[in-house]
């Protein structure tokens, strides 16, 4: 191990320790932000400690038996083990080691769009937001439909999510390579003479921003209210409780209609916005930062073509990574573990080849 991953590994079972020690202390968790924060943490740090206690064990018994082995031969075939299981931890630690994203212990924001294919690509984006509702669900994870503009023919045109962990779990680790263009192969139920079409949706995932992540000054935002209307301009309030919010600095616009409470879609609206720019603040910084690499799969452009979904054939194919599975029906229902194992692992061997 280098020194720079000796430090680093050092740094880190200090820290550890420390919020071990934060932890006990039971006026951490009169705050249940800050405490929520900490335990992500201590969990998140948990496996490294783990693989470097059982190194330094193995070791330790490597050592031991080698001695033995000298006296007798039988504690040969141990030693044998133990080196490779000491060679199996130690490439446990360096991906262990490989520096985290920020923002992979937070819960996210996840908005769909529809996009090329008119009324299809309404429906496609609906069936996107029930595979990741099912794959949340399959996850014990809590979900909250923000804001959501329906299609006239069914789906949506627009719809924003918040998806939430019930434990220590952090989402974004999970969902950020979701980003970008999903395409679909299929007969549109528009379609009366069984032509095959070709739709897309666009998939935005932000880190949710906690209130301590991003400070927005009040005298930044233009904030309009509005009445609420559904397919085909149907009134479904009849007071203006939905809420758009400009934030005039960087000409970013949400809003929300989803609540009845104009109060409740305004704190939508800002949860919105504060993700938005938080995922901005940390483009620009990736941007200028002069020994940042960026990953081909983290940095994807969103107007990419990033994922197919062909019916036909019943086949998801993930352009990144060269990811193809004959299991679609099954990924629709929410089995997206394959898929998104499939990017990490791209992500995790792109990071040790730089390092390396």
């Amino acid at each position: 191990m280098s020194s720079p991953a000796r430090d680093r590994l050092a740094s880190l079972l200090a820290e550890h320790a420390s919020l071990e020690q934060e932890l006990a202390d039971p006026a951490v968790h009169g705050d249940q932000a800050r405490a929520r924060r900490l335990s992500r943490r201590y969990a998140r740090l948990a496996p490294l400690v783990e693989t470097a206690r059982a190194l330094d064990e193995a070791r330790g018994d490597l050592g031991t038996a080698r001695e033995l082995a000298a006296e007798d031969a039988s504690f040969a075939a141990e030693a044998t083990a133990l080196e490779r299981r000491i060679e199996e931890l130690t490439g446990r630690l360096n991906e262990e080691l490989l520096p985290k994203d920020p923002d992979d212990d937070k819960d996210v924001i996840l908005e769909i769009k529809a996009g090329e294919g008119g009324a299809e690509s309404a429906l496609f984006a609906g069936d996107l937001l029930r595979m990741y509702l099912r794959y949340a669900e399959r996850r014990g994870w809590s979900t909250e439909v923000l804001d959501a503009q329906d299609a006239e023919l069914g789906g949506y045109k627009d719809v924003a999510v918040a998806i939430k962990s019930r434990s220590d779990e952090g989402i974004w680790s999970r969902l950020k390579f979701e980003g970008g263009v999903h395409r679909v192969q299929r007969v549109p139920a528009t379609e009366s003479q069984g032509r095959i079409h070709t739709s897309a949706a666009g998939v935005l995932v932000l880190p949710e921003a906690e209130e301590v992540d991003v400070t927005v000054d009040p005298n930044d935002l233009r904030i309009d209210v509005f009445r609420s209307s559904g397919p085909g301009g149907q009134s479904v309030n009849t007071t203006d409780s939905a809420v758009r919010i400009t934030h005039l600095p960087s000409g970013i616009v949400v809003s929300s209609q989803n609540e009845k409470s104009q109060l409740q879609n305004r704190e939508s609206a800002l949860r919105v916005l504060r993700s938005r720019l938080l995922a901005a603040a940390r483009e620009e910084a990736a941007a200028t930062a002069s020994d940042q690499r960026r990953s081909q799969v983290r940095t994807v452009d969103r107007s990419e073509r990033v994922r197919t979904y062909n019916f036909p054939e019943n086949r998801i194919s993930d352009h990144r990574v060269g990811y193809k599975s004959h299991n679609l029906d099954q990924v629709l229902d929410g089995e997206l573990d394959a898929v998104i194992d499939a990017l990490s692992s791209a992500h995790t061997a792109e990071l040790l080849a730089a390092g390396s």
